[in-house]
């Protein structure tokens, strides 16, 4: 497959049917989007640039200024610098080695926050990216958890699960800022008006009624932040993983599936399991479940856990329906 350059290589990413010691008759798939160049928030950098060039909002060669600690920093860093523009990337002490390390291959400026505000670390990234921002003239902020354009970036990836799948029951997906499975879940209800959606979150992020643990380690997923891009109303069933937990998916997904992802991948195939498990024999129910970025950002959490987890956290495996949407 020939493509002109990378921004048009972002997407296309494969199927895979997972094995699983469950019913024959119930299907489960994973759609490996840590098969994009960098993870899934490449969709995301891709249309939100792309849209904001459109628009005149972003002008040829301005700065692009963006908050993130992990994949969508890669995304914006990606497209951003192959579409001309200098790209700024304001993080925290979580952003592993390997990723810092990438972002300033790719020629960003990364500034990272050294201490955490009274909404954690997410609000202490976006009160130094809006004093940047006031020195940096025409520059664009994609605002990831905002701007509408995150979740239409999915779009693309409803397509392509339906030209795959055709049908197919239930979508298991993270949440961080709401974008990739409220814009999947939209796009797929088109066509799938009966489908099941059920969300991923990390145990101490508030996205779903719980207090708020700035020092959770998992990172992709969860929030200290409501986003206005999360849509409550999208999602049925909600699961939540402990740090222990979630770095111990990651281990099982390479052992019994041979995919090297990440945390919030890990986290996502435990839940997947139980849904697959719980699913009823005869149905010719199946689901499907992006994986979204690779393990090799953090290696060490995926072959030995993190060294810091320990057992003080809560385990919560209940399964709740989701609250009612809050107005932004």
């Amino acid at each position: 497959m020939i493509f002109q350059n990378v921004v048009d290589a972002i997407g296309h990413t494969p199927l895979i049917r997972l094995r699983m010691d469950v019913d024959p008759r119930v299907q489960v798939y994973a759609k490996l989007e840590l098969q994009n160049l960098f993870a899934m928030k490449d969709r995301v950098a891709r249309h939100v640039i792309l849209e904001a060039r459109r628009l005149g909002v972003l002008r040829p060669g301005a700065p692009i200024v963006e908050s993130s600690s992990g994949t969508m920093a890669l995304g914006v860093a990606l497209v951003g610098t192959a579409l001309g523009h200098p790209v700024h990337v304001v993080t925290d002490p979580r952003i592993d080695p390997v990723t810092l390390a990438k972002l300033r291959a790719l020629g960003c400026q990364v500034h990272v926050v050294d201490r955490m505000s009274s909404q954690g670390w997410q609000g202490a990234r976006l009160e130094r990216l809006h004093e940047l921002l006031e020195g940096l003239p025409g520059a664009f902020f994609p605002e990831q958890y905002r701007n509408p354009d995150n979740p239409g970036a999915y779009r693309s990836l409803a397509g392509e699960l339906l030209g795959d799948l055709a049908s197919f029951d239930v979508l298991v997906g993270a949440v961080g800022t709401g974008g990739s499975l409220c814009g999947s879940a939209r796009a797929l209800r088109r066509a799938l008006p009966e489908l099941r959606v059920v969300g991923v979150d990390c145990v101490g992020s508030v996205l779903f009624g719980q207090p708020d643990v700035p020092n959770r380690l998992q990172g992709g997923l969860g929030n200290s932040l409501e986003p206005a891009n999360l849509d409550r109303r999208q999602i049925d069933e909600v699961h939540w993983l402990n740090d222990r937990e979630a770095f111990g998916a990651t281990r099982d997904l390479a052992r019994e599936q041979q995919i090297f992802g990440g945390n919030t991948s890990g986290s996502v195939y435990q839940v997947l399991k139980d849904v697959a498990r719980r699913a009823e024999p005869g149905t010719g129910s199946s689901a499907s479940s992006p994986i979204a970025a690779t393990g090799t950002r953090r290696p060490s959490t995926t072959t030995d856990g993190p060294p810091t987890a320990s057992t003080k956290w809560t385990r919560r495996t209940d399964r709740v329906r989701s609250t009612p949407a809050r107005s932004p």
